[in-house]
């Protein structure tokens, strides 16, 4: 297999694909004010995005070899189609240019960054290994993923493009959405794993109680975050449908799940980022047809 395919399966694609969009869509909110689109720093901002992304999933799949030879034998590592030791020069790499390049953007970006790989390298890494607990690793993925880089993110385009420190509504609904959302895809990816995290002592809130009463759980959570995003965009119109549209289909998605049946729960989860996707590009349509 050609290397950029596997370097493309080492990052974890839709964990990319969730970046550049969250990211596009912070940027062109923060831009709304300006006259004309800076496209260096937007690209530049998703290169930070991505190589970021890239150095978190992959300390993960570097620390895990021997857990995911169990739960996800078809990554590179476990897969034979990767060395160890190149996989170590990727995050390195990733990491090396993600702080750079914020830096280079603005110190606050840099700060946002240096933060965020070192909560995905504690994630991943003893002594702190945050992932071995369901509750320290919910708290990990939901404040770099809605905390950080969604609000932190938003803040450092609205000062850089418009020197004003300010999170105008409509993305302090967003950040808040995207922090249940994180919290959830915490609980739901873990699913799938229950074998290697139980052979490893890994206490995923699956594990505490059962794949059960997570999905419940999980979908009475994020059911709630669309309740609260369609209240408070009753007075936009795009949000507002575009919400109750999205909460009737993920209504349904959570009937189409068979937890007895290991590739139904992995498809399951494998829609459950469609949502991810889905939030940012409702935010993103509003913005373009606003």
């Amino acid at each position: 297999m050609k290397l950029p395919l596997v370097i493309w399966k080492f990052s974890r694609p839709h964990t990319i694909i969730g970046s550049v969009i969250s990211i596009t869509t912070l940027y062109l909110y923060a831009h709304q004010s300006t006259e004309v689109i800076n496209v260096s720093l937007l690209l530049l901002s998703l290169v930070v995005g991505i190589t970021c992304n890239v150095f978190i999933v992959g300390i993960n799949q570097v620390q895990d070899v021997e857990i995911d030879k169990i739960n996800k034998p078809y990554l590179p590592i476990p897969a034979g189609i990767l060395t160890l030791q190149l996989a170590k020069r990727i995050v390195g790499i990733s990491l090396f240019f993600s702080l750079s390049f914020a830096l280079y953007i603005s110190p606050y970006l840099f700060g946002i960054v240096a933060l965020s790989t070192f909560i995905g390298w504690a994630y991943s890494m003893p002594p702190f290994y945050l992932k071995k607990h369901h509750v320290t690793a919910a708290l990990a993925i939901s404040t770099v993923r809605g905390v950080l880089l969604n609000a932190g993110g938003f803040l450092v385009f609205n000062y850089v493009l418009n020197g004003v420190v300010a999170m105008p509504h409509d993305i302090r609904i967003l950040t808040l959405f995207v922090i249940a959302f994180s919290i959830v895809i915490s609980w739901f990816k873990d699913l799938s794993d229950m074998e290697g995290d139980s052979k490893f002592n890994i206490k995923t809130l699956a594990l505490t109680f059962s794949p059960k009463q997570v999905l419940i759980a999980g979908n009475i959570l994020v059911g709630l975050a669309y309740v609260f995003s369609i209240l408070s965009s009753i007075k936009e119109g795009i949000l507002f449908y575009g919400h109750i549209l999205l909460l009737l289909l993920f209504l349904l998605n959570t009937l189409s799940i068979n937890l007895n049946l290991h590739t139904s729960i992995k498809k399951y989860y494998q829609r459950f980022w469609w949502f991810f996707f889905a939030e940012y590009l409702l935010y993103l349509l509003a913005f373009v047809l606003r």
